[in-house]
């Protein structure tokens, strides 16, 4: 079996807080598709979707985030070791794995 028949497609979308951070956000979406490598995925294209506003928010100091739409290809177990990589990066509020059809 080879590797590309393993590989799975996603959709990762990433709210960032970038309250406590002092430098350009490029260098943040930069620094998380570096995260995402470093687990052996291959991002094939990221679209920053800009800041927008919470429906809903649980800390009245954050009702806005950047979101950021990585596509990746990579293994099968993606949404856990995701999660897993980016669970306390303070810059990272939220990530939704998706799977692409």
């Amino acid at each position: 079996m080879s590797d590309t028949a393993t590989q799975s497609q996603y959709l990762a979308t990433v709210i960032l807080d970038t309250r406590n951070y002092a430098e350009a956000v490029d260098t943040l979406i930069e620094k998380i598709k570096e995260g995402f490598t470093s687990l052996g995925f291959e991002v094939t294209k990221i679209d920053n979707l800009g800041q927008k506003d919470f429906v809903r928010t649980t800390d009245r100091h954050f009702q806005a985030g950047i979101f950021v739409a990585y596509s990746l290809s990579g293994p099968a177990n993606a949404s856990t070791q995701i999660q897993e990589k980016f669970r306390l990066d303070k810059q990272v509020n939220r990530i939704l794995v998706q799977t692409k059809d």
